[in-house]
Parts: structure tokens; C-alpha cells; sequence
């Protein structure tokens, strides 16, 4: 056995007799997503009854299991002594306030300056983790609240129950146009078919559901409150893009700037000087993964969506 596996021993519960496998593995090992199963079932690292079995397979009830945990990767990310803007800290997670700006892990275009080197430099022990503890992202241009894992256990409990949807996302967006009331946007999100920087509406894409709800109505423009069920790439970008109401400077999914008639030099300036899409992560509420209480922080608005709002509220 290779260094570093932990080896997990199961009974399969005789109430799950004939469902498939690999639905029911994921009852049976709580701190592992169903796809993280499937992957190690396809790696011969779970057995059923001494033999590899397949995912697809229906249990009858009281066979034994057996699970090979591989010791995570280290990340190859080198740490960097950068600001972090912590709101929680346990022995288990962290919270962390994300400024504009600030890419969340090193990728093409971005090998050094991110969150995830900030997170290395002040959390050195988040090395021995995949993506150094990071089990979700905002975009670059995207400020307010992420949860990072500590430890193996809290990454798998918090992966597990961002793929349940166990995990409440809210964010505000000032948008360009104006919705008449509220709605949900249940359209599938994959690559764009031309252009690859970009995700688009797609049938053959992923589920991805979006709630919205107007908050407030300006001229010529809106700020929405936006609730995620699903978490695709720019998923609030691509639907409220898709629904005709783009984010105020998204340079990505936006369009040309709406000025109304009549506006002041002032609203004119505020907007074009806007640079990066008008969206912030403002709430975040899980349940703890070793302590099962159920948290909530808020992140306020930051300074430039401040202003951008004041902007519109003096010229209604």
C-alpha cells in the first residue's frame, strides 16, 4: 500500500438494497463527494466483497466495503507575503474577505500574486492540501467571502455540501437595465462555442440555477440580490447577461455603457471609470463540518459600489 493511505472499512446498510453503488457510497463515506467515489472506484481504490466493483452495480444490502484514501497532492504554489483579509478562523476553516482585483489561485496569465499564495504564506501547513484548502472561487473582478479548508475532513465535508447545495452564496449586483421583479434563471452553462475565455447559456452545458430579486431600481440601472444553487464558471454573469440585464462593468458578458439623457458629468465619469463587474459575495452560510453549527458571516459593501450606488441614488 502506497505511504500516506488511509484505509475506511463499511457495511452497505440493507434499507439501500437495490439502489446503485457508487448513490449509495456516498452514505456510507459522509466526508466524500459521490464524484470523488466514482473516480476512486474507476482507480480500483474501493472494493466491494474483495473485488473491484462498478459504480453502476445495484446492492443487495450487508456487503462489506473497503476504501483506499490517498494521501492529497501538495500543491506546487509558493507562498507570498500578501495581505489577507480574515473574517473567521477556526482549527478547521477560514473566511476570507476577497478584494477586487485579486485572483484566487495561480493559473495561465496569473502564476504568482493570488489569494492561494497569500493563504501559503500565512497558513503554511495548507500545502499538504489540493488547491491549499480553496473548495470554491470568485472571479478576479469579484469581491466578498470564500471559505477555505484546514484540514482534509473540513474539504471534504464543505465540497460535499457545496455539491448538495448546503452551502447559501448571496451576493449583490448592480445590473444594466431594468428587471420588473424578481425570478430564477434554471439555464445549463458551458463553453462558448467560439470563444473559449467565455462560458455561455448551452444545452449541452451544466445544470446551473440562479435566484434574483431587485432590490432597487435607478434610471436606468438596478441593484439585484442574487442567490446561487449551483456554482458554475461566471455563472451570475452568463444568466443575468442571457436575461438582457449584464453587470455593470463586466468588459466580458456587458455592453456599451447606459447613460441616461440628461445625466450629470459626474454619473457619466463614475460609470465609465467603473472597471471591473459591479458584484459582491455579501453573505456566506454553512454548516460547520466537525461541529455541525450553522454559520453565517456578511461582508460589507465595499468603497467603489458605495460610491457607484450613491452615484445613482443623487439622480433618480
Amino acid at each position: 500500500m502506497e505511504d500516506g493511505t488511509t484505509v475506511m472499512n463499511a457495511v452497505i446498510p440493507d434499507r439501500a438494497r437495490g439502489e446503485r453503488l457508487d448513490k449509495v457510497l456516498a452514505s456510507v463515506f459522509p466526508p466524500y463527494s459521490r464524484s470523488q467515489l466514482q473516480l476512486w472506484i474507476r482507480q480500483g481504490r474501493i472494493t466491494m466483497l474483495g473485488r473491484i466493483p462498478h459504480g453502476r452495480e445495484r446492492v443487495l444490502g450487508g456487503e462489506a466495503v473497503r476504501l483506499e484514501v490517498p494521501q492529497p497532492e501538495p500543491v506546487a504554489w509558493q507562498p507570498q507575503d500578501l495581505p489577507l483579509e480574515l473574517v473567521y478562523e477556526d482549527a478547521d476553516i477560514l473566511v476570507i474577505d476577497k478584494p477586487a482585483g485579486v485572483v484566487v489561485h495561480p493559473g495561465a496569465g496569473n502564476p504568482d500574486g493570488t489569494l492561494a499564495n497569500a493563504i501559503l504564506y500565512h497558513f503554511p501547513e495548507l500545502a499538504v492540501l489540493p488547491r491549499a484548502g480553496l473548495v470554491h472561487r470568485i472571479d478576479k473582478g469579484t469581491t466578498g467571502l470564500l471559505v477555505v479548508a484546514r484540514n482534509e475532513h473540513a474539504r471534504s465535508k464543505l465540497i460535499r455540501a457545496l455539491e448538495c447545495h448546503a452551502v447559501s452564496r448571496c451576493y449583490l449586483a448592480v445590473v444594466d437595465g431594468i428587471p420588473i421583479s424578481g425570478g430564477t434563471l434554471d439555464q445549463p452553462i458551458g463553453r462558448h462555442p467560439r470563444n473559449r475565455l467565455r462560458m455561455a447559456v448551452n444545452s449541452n452545458g451544466k445544470p446551473a440555477v440562479t435566484h434574483y430579486r431587485v432590490e432597487e431600481k435607478f434610471r436606468a440601472h438596478a441593484l439585484v440580490s442574487v442567490e446561487l444553487e449551483t456554482g458554475r464558471t461566471h455563472q451570475i454573469r452568463v444568466h443575468l447577461s442571457w436575461a438582457g440585464y449584464p453587470l455593470v462593468g463586466d468588459g466580458l458578458y456587458g455592453r456599451r455603457l447606459r447613460i441616461p439623457a440628461g445625466a450629470s458629468s459626474k454619473f457619466a465619469d463614475t460609470l465609465r471609470g467603473f472597471k471591473r463587474q459591479a458584484l459582491h459575495a455579501r453573505s456566506l452560510t454553512l454548516t460547520h463540518p466537525r461541529t455541525g453549527e450553522s454559520l453565517n458571516w456578511k461582508s460589507p459593501v465595499p468603497p467603489d459600489l458605495v460610491q457607484l450606488l450613491s452615484t445613482f441614488r443623487s439622480e433618480q
